[in-house]
């Protein structure tokens, strides 16, 4: 029941476009031994078929600047390559500390500064 909830609440969030992995990986943390390396790798499994939804949804209400994301797309999975390829080599602890890091300092930036919305 409680991965049923983890996977309602990833699905939530990165429908909305914040991004699952926010969720999922301390939730799958918490809940099982798994290295950091293989619950990144669910993580970013379990991102298909929620990005392809999020995908067609926010196409259709022309959400998506496409000539912004072809390039943004490129270079992405470039630096997606070389980071799973970093993240194979960093120690399991080290990765996790580092994740922790990041959404520390993701939440601080967060929490101090109001996103300038143009609506």
């Amino acid at each position: 029941m409680i991965f049923f909830l983890l996977g309602l609440a990833i699905g939530a969030i990165g429908g909305m476009g914040i991004g699952g992995g926010t969720i999922l990986i301390p939730g799958l943390t918490f809940l099982t031994d798994f290295r950091q390396q293989t619950i990144q790798s669910i993580n970013l499994f379990s991102f298909i078929p929620v990005a392809i939804v999020a995908l067609i949804t926010h196409f259709r209400n022309k959400n998506i600047l496409l000539k912004l994301s072809f390039s943004l797309i490129l270079f992405g999975i470039f630096g997606a390559y070389m980071g799973s390829k970093l993240a194979l080599i960093i120690p399991s602890k080290l990765l996790r500390t580092y994740f922790g890091i990041f959404l520390l300092i993701m939440g601080i930036h967060g929490f101090c500064f109001k996103a300038d919305e143009k609506e």
